[in-house]
């Protein structure tokens, strides 16, 4: 093989691998590249969550951050959800199985919290 055969060939490779790893799904904490339906988006601005989402239960949840700095989307009750999204990323994680009000917060900005209403 020639040397430019095996470059074309590396290059092939990476970017095969690069888009499987990109493609993730079903954990609680994913990033840009699903393609899972999502049943609302918590919209992230300004610092701010805004206003409570609503979702039935067990929902995959799209973040959308508009902020130039990482935030994360972080359940109060520990181990119910969590996401960390880049500065102007997406991510989505599933919501709980459990009705109710799960209140969350920034691990990186404490002032900063929101609510999921899961039905």
């Amino acid at each position: 093989m020639t040397k430019f055969g095996a470059l074309w060939v590396a290059v092939w490779l990476m970017v095969a691998l690069t888009a499987a790893c990109g493609a993730s799904g079903g954990s609680t904490q994913e990033h840009a590249g699903s393609t899972t339906a999502t049943a609302a988006t918590i919209t992230i601005a300004s610092m701010s969550y805004g206003e409570p989402v609503t979702v039935p239960s067990g929902a995959q949840v799209a973040v959308a951050n508009n902020d130039p700095q990482e935030h994360s989307v972080t359940s109060d009750a520990a181990g119910a959800f969590t996401v960390d999204v880049d500065g102007n990323g997406h991510g989505t994680f599933t919501a709980p199985s459990a009705p109710g009000e799960y209140p969350f917060h920034c691990t990186y900005h404490p002032s900063m919290h929101g609510m999921l209403i899961v039905s």
